[in-house]
Formats: C-alpha cells, structure tokens, sequence
C-alpha cells in the first residue's frame, strides 16, 4: 500500500523556505518554525508573498515535490514541479476513452450522487429529531429524488450529456438543502445557494477553499499514476483546466470536503470573524480561519474507513491515489469498469 505523505501549509505572509541538508525549514523573521524531512513530503502549497528558496525549489524539482503557489485567499495561481513521467501508452488509452466517456462519466455521477445522498441521509440520522416538519419533509424529498437519480443514470443507456444533467440535477437538489445541514446559531453561516468566483458568504467561501486543497490533491494523485490531469471524461477539455483532477473529485468532496465543513461550522470551531468581506462583496477566509481549516484537512486525511472496492481500511488521505490507480487500470482494460468509491 503506498505511503501517505505529507503536504506542508505554510500561510503566514513573509514565511520563508529553505533547503538545510536534506530537510525543509520554515523560518518567519528568521526564527526556525518547522522542520520536515524531504522525503517524507508529497507537496508544499503557499499562500500568498513567501520566499522559496532556488536551493529548496531544485530540490523538491528533482524529488518529485510539487509546489502548488496560491494567493491570500486559496485561488490557484500556479505550481513548480520537474518533469512529468506520464505513462505514454497509457496517456494514449485515456485519450482514446475521453471520445466515447459515457461508462465512465456514468460511474462519476453515480459516486458523487450517492455520496451526496449518504451525506443528507446521515444529516437526517443525527439530527432528525431537530428538524421543523418543513425541513424534514425537503429533505425527504431530496433523498427520494436522488435515489431515482440513481437508479435511472444507473439503468439508463443515456449519453454523456444526459449523464451530466442527471449530475446537475442532483447536486441542485442537494445544494437546495444544504442549509439544513447546518446547525449553527450563526445566522451569518445561512446558506442561500452555491457561489463562486467569488464566494459570497462564510460557508461557500469554506465549501470553495476546501475544493481547492481537494482538487490539488486529485491532480497528484493523476499525475501520480501516470495519467494526463487536463484530459477528463464528466468535466469538458478547456486550456488551463485540470479537468480529470475535477473528475476525480466529484466523488469525493461530499464527503471529504462538505462533511468536514459542516463539522467545523456546527462544532462552531469556525465563526463569522474568521472571514474577510472585501471590494465587490467576496467573502475569504481569514488568516486564523485557514490555519483551523488546514489542521482539520490533515487530520481528517488520517481517518481511516474501509475501501469499498479494495476491501482494506484505508486513510482519506489516499483515496484520491487509490481512485486514480483504480481508474489507470480500468483504462489499460485490468477492470471492466471503473469502480467508484461509495461512502457509507
């Protein structure tokens, strides 16, 4: 089983990095903040005006370390990493499956729909008894909904246009109660609808900035496996998208992503001050809001759960390298499918 690595944050504005030996050092005002052994990193990502060292960024280069550059508030703005070593014959095969994508945009959907619903199942399950008749009767319908969802992308010999409106369906639904899940007293965290470039308030800047850390996480784990991250199969070809990595993560972020924001809001360990409001009305996590976020994404990427496919427990933080490998031998033809991972 490969090794879970670690991924370095480092969000404080002036932070520098260096190579000492064959360690990373993390010094803020020339005082020493944190020391980690190269070979026990994945990644670094920054935010924002920190100094990289050419020594470190060499280094990380030769070691298969990528970089991943973002600005103050989590928008990607570009990586450093050495040379790609793509597996050529299968880069051809995933190609060759990006013309005709129907079965494997069927099993996105499926994964990232019924994950959706476990989510609202289990919202329901822990907190049923709190819920006015109106909510618990939206809810209700949702989940009934996105279980005929199911069941029709899964019976369906439908193209891959009709996959993605099934798709958009269902996460319209689920967005459409996605304020019931949340069980803070903070009126600022109410949740009218999903939106984006920029956030317009705390839980969807929270939902957005937790994606981003999942979609860099999907696009090493293609790249991990040899496979092309721009080229995908549910999310169109567009320069400059990494649409495989966003593939990857659709299954994966109700339950990596919008379960953890849910437990840092309804845990209150996130309030209302932990958010900038700026020019235009974009809402951006705050420095000491970050750092909250970001020990709970590593922590949360030790739990362990069972693999539904592999049969073996294995930490969140690897199922992103997992689906990749299960998705890298579907298209060289080791599976007749590929397997989406299901939570429950």
């Amino acid at each position: 089983m490969k090794k879970l690595l670690n991924t370095i944050y480092v969000t404080t504005e002036g932070a520098g990095i260096r190579k000492d030996g064959e360690n990373l050092v993390v010094e803020v005002d020339g005082a020493e903040k944190g020391r980690v052994p190269l070979h026990m990193l994945a990644s670094v990502v920054v935010f924002g005006g920190i100094y990289l060292s050419p020594a470190l960024m060499q280094a990380c280069a030769a070691n298969g370390i990528t970089i991943v550059l973002l600005d103050r508030g989590g928008r990607f703005q570009a990586r450093i990493e050495g040379p790609v070593t793509g597996n050529v014959l299968l880069r051809r095969a995933q190609y060759k499956a990006s013309e005709q994508p129907e079965e494997i945009v069927r099993s996105l959907v499926m994964g990232k729909v019924a994950n959706q619903r476990s989510v609202l199942m289990r919202a329901v399950r822990d907190y049923g008894g709190e819920y006015t008749p109106e909510q618990s009767t939206a809810l209700a319908d949702a989940i009934q909904r996105m279980s005929y969802i199911l069941r029709k992308v899964d019976a369906s010999p439908g193209d891959t246009d009709e996959l993605r409106g099934a798709e958009g369906e269902a996460a319209a639904l689920y967005f459409g109660v996605f304020t019931h899940l949340i069980r803070s007293p903070d009126a600022d965290f109410a949740f009218q609808g999903r939106s984006r470039r920029p956030p317009l308030d705390p839980t969807n800047a929270l939902l957005s900035f937790l994606y981003t850390l999942l979609t860099h996480d999907c696009r090493a784990a293609a790249e991990s496996v040899g496979l092309d991250p721009a080229v995908g199969f549910l999310h169109r070809d567009r320069p400059g998208r990494p649409s495989l990595a966003l593939d990857l993560m659709e299954e994966l972020r109700p339950v990596m992503a919008d379960r953890l924001a849910l437990s840092l809001i309804n845990r209150r360990q996130l309030r209302a001050g932990d958010f900038e409001r700026h020019d235009g009305g974009a809402v951006l996590l705050g420095d000491e809001g970050r750092k909250t976020v970001l020990t709970a994404w590593q922590e949360r990427k030790k739990e362990e759960r069972q693999h539904p496919f592999l049969g073996e427990n294995v930490p969140h933080g690897l199922v992103p390298y997992l689906q990749a490998l299960l998705l890298a031998r579907h298209l060289r033809g080791d599976l007749d499918a590929y397997p989406p991972w299901f939570w429950k």
